[in-house]
C-alpha cells in the first residue's frame, strides 16, 4: 500500500508536469488565469511544468533508493500541504469559491500530503 501511495503521487505529477509542458493555458484555464504572452507560458511550465516532472522523478527515486525514500516523501508531503495551506490562507483573504477547481485540489494536496505522511 505505501509503494502505491508513492506511486499515485508520482503519476499524478508527472500527469501535471507533461500538461503544463504541452498546453500551459489549458491547465491554469479553469482558474480563470490566461497565459496569453510567452513570458506567461514559461512561467506556467516552470512552475507547474518543470517542478510537477522533477517531483514525479523524485517520487520514482524514493522507490528504488530505500535510503532517500523518507527524506523524499516527507519533503513532497511538505510541499503538498504548503500548497493546500495556501488555499486555506486565500479562502480567508478572497470570497468563497466554487468546489471546483480550487477546493477539489485543495483536498488532493492535502489527502495525498497525509497518505504520504502515512507512509513513513
Amino acid at each position: 500500500m505505501q509503494t502505491t501511495i508513492v506511486v499515485l503521487a508520482a503519476v499524478f505529477f508527472l500527469g501535471m508536469g507533461s500538461y503544463a509542458l504541452a498546453a500551459p493555458a489549458a491547465l491554469v484555464r479553469p482558474f480563470h488565469l490566461t497565459a496569453q504572452t510567452p513570458e506567461a507560458r514559461s512561467e506556467i511550465r516552470a512552475v507547474y511544468g518543470g517542478f510537477g516532472l522533477a517531483i514525479a522523478a523524485v517520487l520514482v527515486l524514493a522507490l528504488v533508493r530505500d535510503d532517500l525514500r523518507t527524506g523524499v516523501v516527507v519533503t513532497v508531503a511538505a510541499a503538498l500541504a504548503g500548497m493546500a495551506l495556501g488555499r486555506l490562507v486565500s479562502r480567508l483573504a478572497d470570497r468563497p469559491t466554487a468546489f471546483y477547481p480550487v477546493w477539489f485540489y485543495f483536498g488532493v494536496e492535502a489527502v495525498t500530503a497525509g497518505l504520504l505522511v502515512a507512509t513513513v
